[in-house]
């Protein structure tokens, strides 16, 4: 019997565009023993060989970025010029390895004193055409039937998959209780594991900050694909000397935003990615309010089809306040106040999470300053935290473990074999 739980459906309008089949136990089986038979024979090209593949889903990305875009934006709502952003980033990530993956996996010369992957990925059921997509990028630039294969999988099936042995390591990106099982499950069969989860990113505004910029950037932070990033700011703390003019002025570029179709270039706030997605940021705001938060702005779903939530403040979270531990996904920005450099230190790091803050001020030393002392994994100064092909991205606390990108990331899942040569003449 053929199950149906990959849907594509339209955030924007809730109309569903196509629907998608579950893998068989044998198809899942092919599909697995294809990436197995490509794993030996890919792992023998050389670097120059596999980098052109690499280098031409760059290429074809580029080429073709309204293309690769749209089924993003149709299944989760993205603005369309932040799809097609992503997509360009996805390129420049590719053209990044095919240039220095030989570099970074190259043979090391110790002086003592006495691995290659294919990928098989499991995306959300919400998102099947993308996933398609991407899966027939590769194919198209060249690489091996089983170089990246796209499961179409249960559950069930993903336990199944990672209790294989032909299979060596899991990665994650999702939520806390989905990688306590994932993880688990690995660890119970002594693999590797990598874990990206969620985020509460501060971003800190100083006294001496250039409010105008700070604003913009926080708008920008806050507003990109409509909250819904982990590295998004979700918790904005502003010293007191400048709380009521960014409160105030912020509030006021929010309101000005347009909500609307993410294929028109005129909209501001997208829609959330789904409707269970949501239900639960309404879920959160109402516990929130319960326990005494005040809204300053929104809380309450657009009247409008689709999956419309207003771009949100709340304000007054007391620490017994189950929301001011929580991550929102969504375009909720909670503000705090606080009396000096130190106390915006103190929350910031007084989170579950630790993926990347970010810190506005006009003395950059003093923002080095205040970055290393917070307690998250990445924090950046005068720009909200964001993500590029050559710099480490993971954190620290429930975001997880592990970090992808640069040279650390493409480390996770290879093997440091080690070979050493012994003398002909060595004693037996």
């Amino acid at each position: 019997m053929c199950v149906v739980r990959y849907q594509s459906i339209n955030p924007y309008n809730g109309e569903l565009v196509k629907s998608f089949e579950e893998h068989t136990n044998p198809q899942l089986e092919t599909a697995i023993a294809t990436a197995v038979t490509c794993f030996n024979s890919w792992g023998k090209l050389t670097f120059c060989e596999r980098a052109a593949v690499v280098a031409k889903t760059a290429d074809i990305l580029r080429g073709r970025a309204d293309e690769f875009a749209r089924p993003a934006t149709l299944e989760m709502g993205k603005l369309l010029a932040e799809s097609v952003g992503e997509v360009m980033l996805s390129a420049d990530i590719f053209d990044y390895y095919a240039k220095h993956a030989e570099r970074f996996l190259a043979p090391e010369h110790l002086d003592p004193n006495s691995g290659e992957n294919v990928v098989t990925v499991k995306h959300s059921g919400t998102v099947p055409e993308c996933a398609i997509a991407f899966e027939q990028l590769w194919l198209e630039a060249g690489a091996p039937v089983g170089a990246y294969t796209n499961l179409l999988i249960s559950h069930d099936q993903v336990l199944k998959v990672i209790d294989d042995p032909r299979i060596r390591g899991v990665a994650l990106i999702g939520g806390v209780a989905a990688a306590k099982g994932a993880a688990e499950r690995a660890a119970r069969n002594i693999k590797k594991s990598m874990m990206e989860l969620g985020g509460s990113d501060a971003l800190i505004v100083l006294e001496d900050a250039d409010l105008d910029k700070a604003l913009t950037w926080a708008l920008w932070a806050k507003m990109n694909n409509t909250g819904q990033c982990c590295i998004a700011a979700k918790r904005f703390i502003i010293v007191e000397e400048l709380a009521d003019q960014f409160l105030s002025k912020f509030k006021a570029a929010i309101e000005a935003l347009i909500p609307g179709d993410p294929m028109d270039g005129r909209t501001t706030p997208a829609p959330l990615s789904t409707e269970g997605a949501l239900v639960q940021l309404v879920k959160q705001v109402d516990g929130a309010i319960s326990h005494g938060a005040t809204f300053v702005l929104g809380g309450k779903r657009v009247d409008r089809p689709g999956a419309f939530m207003p771009p949100t403040i709340p304000t007054d979270f007391l620490p017994d306040n189950s929301a001011y531990r929580e991550e929102f996904f969504g375009p909720m920005a909670l503000f705090f106040r606080v009396k000096d450099k130190e106390a915006a230190i103190a929350l910031a790091s007084d989170s579950d999470y630790g993926l990347g803050d970010s810190v506005i001020t006009q003395d950059i030393w003093r923002g080095k300053r205040v970055a290393s002392r917070i307690e998250t994994g990445m924090v950046f100064v005068n720009h909200p935290t964001w993500t590029a092909a050559d710099l480490p991205f993971g954190g620290i606390k429930k975001f997880g473990y592990g970090h992808e990108l640069s040279r650390y990331g493409i480390h996770e899942f290879v093997n440091n074999k080690l070979v050493r040569v012994a003398p002909i003449d060595a004693p037996a």
